[in-house]
Order: structure tokens, then sequence, then C-alpha cells
């Protein structure tokens, strides 16, 4: 069978869970399906196609079109042209792993991925310009219609699916996203917080800097616990790239009585994530909306207690390996935190059950489900 797949988000120059998503299911589903050919569209009049060893696979064709996506996107909106597949030479399915809108002839078969309604459930969390983005120029109205098969990453986001859209529940299947980040050795993790001056007792927030994700509440829930005595030498280290309305965040933290305990590490690369998950005392992620929630399952694959909202997606895939607080109320937040860098007891039943529920989420099982519904 030939399958073709859009890897344009693969050139986004954020990295975020969606790009996660499909570089890790994309790739691994090359690797484990070689009777099968994979055709890969990439378009982009600015970056050139990321190059990555398993876009060489023998089973593999790239087409890469020096073609703006702005003018694609309106001319599959507006004459529904040109047909992706006939570009890339014809292909049985293809595959989309985000909502880029895309055109194709009747005769090719589409299954497309939706991580999260989050433009229609918090639009307030959107500038207008990325409102207008998901909810016209993708249209993802017409891509449900047109898809044989919805993958949702969630029960949470099918719900939304099905409630917002009215889309036939029975043409909606859940498949998780896996989890593959590999804690490093006690050895390389002394050594790694020794050359970045890591603290010895920090909360972690890492997540992309904007409004949904609530790191200023994370400042607020922070600076109450500081005024608590018994964490003097408590720290806040808050990684990610800087999204829209981070100055927002910025001047929380400039507000904040507790601002000199706090750092904005940056963006954290993919290779030093596992350092700072492990290094952490908790891990805190209270977003107010999730339509997955990567970061939780790999603060529980590196052994760190984890606090997150009890919202959207998050119960989902925290299930009882968490402690689920109110996003909206600081207090709540901070408590959660006390009770883990005070509960050593605690800490270690949650450390327990997120090794088991991490082994619950994996890449090989969302890739042989995922094949499934694309070769069927």
């Amino acid at each position: 069978m030939t399958i073709g797949i859009d890897i344009r988000i693969l050139g986004s120059a954020r990295r975020s869970g969606i790009v996660e998503y499909a570089e890790q299911l994309i790739s691994r589903m090359i690797a484990a399906a070689p009777e099968h050919r994979f055709k890969l569209f990439y378009a982009s009049a600015r970056r050139t196609v990321p190059r990555s060893s398993w876009m060489k696979a023998p089973n593999v064709d790239l087409y890469a079109f020096p073609i703006p996506n702005n003018l694609l996107f309106a001319l599959n909106r507006i004459i529904d042209w040109p047909k992706i597949d006939h570009l890339i030479g014809g292909v049985d399915v293809f595959f989309s792993p985000h909502l880029f809108i895309v055109s194709l002839s009747e005769q090719c078969r589409r299954v497309t991925t939706f991580h999260d309604l989050s433009y229609l459930r918090f639009p307030e969390f959107f500038t207008a310009r990325k409102r207008l983005w998901h909810t016209l120029e993708m249209n993802p109205a017409r891509q449900m219609r047109l898809s044989q098969r919805i993958i949702a990453v969630s029960d949470s986001t099918k719900s939304d699916l099905v409630r917002y859209y009215n889309i036939d529940p029975a043409n909606v299947v859940v498949i998780h996203s896996g989890m593959g980040l590999v804690p490093p050795s006690p050895e390389r993790l002394a050594e790694f917080k020794a050359n970045h001056q890591l603290p010895d007792r920090f909360i972690l927030s890492l997540n992309t800097l904007e409004p949904r994700k609530n790191i200023s509440g994370v400042i607020r829930a922070f600076s109450h616990l500081r005024e608590t005595p018994g964490f003097e030498d408590l720290r806040l280290i808050i990684g990610g790239d800087r999204g829209w309305l981070h100055e927002e965040i910025f001047q929380e933290i400039e507000r904040s009585p507790a601002q000199r305990y706090i750092r904005y590490a940056g963006y954290i690369p993919d290779a030093e994530r596992g350092y700072y998950y492990s290094a952490a005392s908790a891990f805190v992620y209270p977003s107010f909306f999730e339509g997955f929630g990567f970061p939780v399952l790999e603060a529980m694959a590196c052994g760190t207690p984890v606090v997150t909202a009890h919202n959207s997606s998050l119960p989902e895939v925290a299930g009882d390996a968490a402690l689920l607080v109110d996003p909206y109320n600081v207090s709540d937040i901070a408590a959660g935190l006390k009770m883990i860098l005070t509960d050593s007891s605690l800490c270690e039943r949650l450390t327990k059950k997120g090794f088991a529920r991490v082994k619950e989420f994996s890449w090989n099982r969302t890739v042989e489900q995922t094949l499934a519904i694309l070769t069927r």
C-alpha cells in the first residue's frame, strides 16, 4: 500500500506536542512497515524540509515543494486545488497528523488527527489572527466531513469533536500518543546539575510560555509557598519557548516577591529535558486546557512527582499517578506542591505509580493502531 503523509508541521519554528507526535509517529511507522510505501509531502517557500535519517529509508519518497503554505492553504480552501495526492504521484490513503487543510482527489482515502479544540473551548487564549486561522482558514469542519476516519489523541478530544462538530462517534477513534523519554543516569545527572548550576530543591515548569499554560498561576503559587516556613531554599525554574503574550509572564515574575528565586531557563532542547525533569523536586503543569499532555508523562518517566490540572485530557493521561488541582485556584496549586515537597511517602507512591503509568503509553502501540486505521 502507498501511504501519503503531510509532514509540513515538522517545518514549524517552534517545538510543540504536535511536532513531537508527528515526528515520533511517522518515523516509527516507516520503520515498522517496510512493506508499505510512504510518500511524504512538504511545502514551504522559506524553510527547507528538516532532513532526518528516517526520511532516507528505502520505503520513503520525499516530495518537497517551494510553495508558500499561505498560498496553498488559500487555493485548497477556495478552489479545492491542487490535489496533493496528484502532486506526489498518487497514494491509496493520505494521513494528516495535524489539521492543515488538504485538497485530495475523491478516490483517495483521508485520515486526519485532531489534537484538541482549544480554539473553540478557550478562544480567549488565542489572538484574533490565530482564531481565524483555526476556524476559517483551515476549515476543520470540512476536513472532518471529508475524512473517512478521524483520530483523536484522547477521549477528551473525541468528546469535544462530537459535541462541537456533531461528528458521528463511530467515525472517531482514540489513539493515545506514546512516551519515549529516557531519564539520564545518576552520574550524568550529577554532572549536568553541576554544569548548569541547578539548585538542590526546585519546582519545574516546562511548557510554551503562553496564557493557556497558566504559568502566571504557577508563579503566584510559588510565591505563596516561599512565604511558608520551611521553603526558604525552594526555587522555581521555568523552561520553554516564548509564545504569544509571553510578556505577561515576565511581568508576573517582576511583580512577584519571590522574583530573585525564579529562573527562566529559556527553551530547553529535547536532549536536556530529561535532566531538568530528573533534577526537579516536583513538576507542576496546571494548564487550563490540553489535548493530551506530554510533559506529565515525561516527568513521570523521570521519577518526578507531578501536580497537574483536573481538566480536559490531563486526568485521562495522569490517572492516579499525579495530584490533580484546580488551575484557577492558586491556593490549591500551592497546597498540591506543598504536599509533594513535605510528604516523602506520598512522593514515593506517586513516583512508583508514575513509572507504571508511563508504561501504558507506548509508541509501538500508537504505531500499530494508527497503521491499522491507515491500511484497512
